[in-house]
């Protein structure tokens, strides 16, 4: 029996967080090695606005009823959506085991560091992207200068550092601040 057979069986063929009947399909919480276990039913709604980050907190009111739910995959990913909307009074009323706040934890630390890189406009930049220099750049130690409207291509991203993009520049690779750049 495939995940989304025994997802289906489990909720009854509804949205495990919201009850929902509408373009159900399987949802990761966290980290997870794709069992059940570790896996929800979420309708098309819950699923876009988990994954954007734009949670409605009058779609999600439904969180008052799915975190008392005895699958802990549901408790786990109620907890965190209960933390991301700063709903401590609900958070505080749930009890986890040991091993789901771990993994509630787990889930919701590393969603806090992903770091996001934007241009001088606000603009996500994602690796591969093409950015165009705004100012005139001194570039420390290689004695050149990156002048303003040259264009950036296939940029990298540091892990480290939100604030700076990796890219070739005269044929060098350099790190620019990303307040001086402007996405393409």
């Amino acid at each position: 029996m495939n995940t989304e057979k025994e997802l289906s069986a489990r909720s009854g063929g509804i949205c495990e967080l919201c009850g929902s009947s509408e373009g159900l399909s399987v949802l990761e919480v966290g980290a997870t090695d794709g069992s059940t276990e570790q896996s929800i039913y979420a309708c098309a709604t819950c699923k876009e606005q988990i994954s954007s980050g734009t949670l409605d907190e009058n779609h999600f009111n439904c969180l008052n009823d799915s975190m008392w739910s005895e699958v802990p995959a549901v408790k786990v990913m109620s907890y965190i959506l209960l933390n991301k909307l700063g709903r401590q009074d609900l958070v505080e009323m749930m009890y986890l085991e040991e091993d789901e706040k771990k993994w509630a934890d787990s889930t919701l630390n590393a969603s806090a560091n992903k770091l996001v890189h934007k241009d001088a406009n606000g603009v996500i930049l994602q690796a591969g992207d093409s950015v165009v220099i705004l100012k005139d750049l001194e570039v420390k130690g290689a004695g050149f200068t990156a002048k303003r409207g040259t264009t950036v291509t296939r940029i990298a991203l540091p892990a480290d550092i939100d604030d700076h993009i990796e890219g070739r520049v005269n044929g060098t690779k350099i790190f620019l601040k990303t307040e001086f750049l402007k996405k393409v």
